[in-house]
């Protein structure tokens, strides 16, 4: 009997010393974000980059602001280990067709060499349509746009499987325009190198 009241009680008193779980909330380039953290009945909202939780088991929840250098030395293994933010480019298109504008041309070198600088990583080309023509027409073309750049990438050595097109005609526009009305800006790819 002496024996379980002694564990139990070395149990509850290390169990006290257990460590936290930390809740960070990271600066979002160019966007505000937050986090609600939920525990042993309380809540609270992280709202501010830097901003840490603490949540001790059967304790309150501790909330702190902390300093960028203290979260790159105390977390530098797990952010070496994040995946590069997303790079997206669009290129242009001369009307009716998958010919590249000039001035999309020469981005292409730039656009491969970021790609391949991501080995591993996926393509998604995302081919666009002004309003000009007939809606089945224009998901036909978007998707031709989308594949021709696809097509080139796997041409410059890419792995296909790495590397999807797909069309979204003229629903998504840059410039809204109505109906039948050129707009160089909607005839584009946009490629997201991830």
């Amino acid at each position: 009997m002496k024996l379980t009241a002694a564990l139990s009680l070395l149990l509850a008193l290390l169990a006290g010393c257990a460590p936290a779980t930390r809740v960070v909330l990271l600066p979002q380039e160019g966007r505000q974000s937050a986090v609600v953290v939920e525990a042993g009945g309380a809540t609270t909202t992280l709202a501010q980059p830097y901003t840490e939780a603490l949540v001790y088991p059967r304790q309150p929840l501790e909330v702190d602001q902390i300093s960028p250098e203290k979260v790159q030395t105390r977390y530098r293994e797990l952010l070496a280990a994040q995946p590069a933010p997303e790079e997206k480019f669009t290129l242009y298109f001369e009307t009716g067709g998958a010919q590249l504008t000039p001035e999309s041309m020469a981005q292409l070198a730039d656009l491969i060499s970021r790609a391949r600088a991501r080995p591993g990583g996926e393509i998604i080309v995302t081919g666009h349509t002004d309003s000009v023509g007939a809606g089945p027409a224009n998901d036909q073309l978007s998707l031709q746009r989308a594949s021709a750049i696809r097509d080139l990438l796997v041409a410059r050595g890419f792995d296909a499987s790495r590397v999807d097109a797909v069309g979204r005609g003229e629903r998504e526009p840059i410039v809204v325009t109505p109906d039948n009305t050129p707009e160089p800006r909607n005839r584009r790819a946009e490629i997201t190198i991830r």
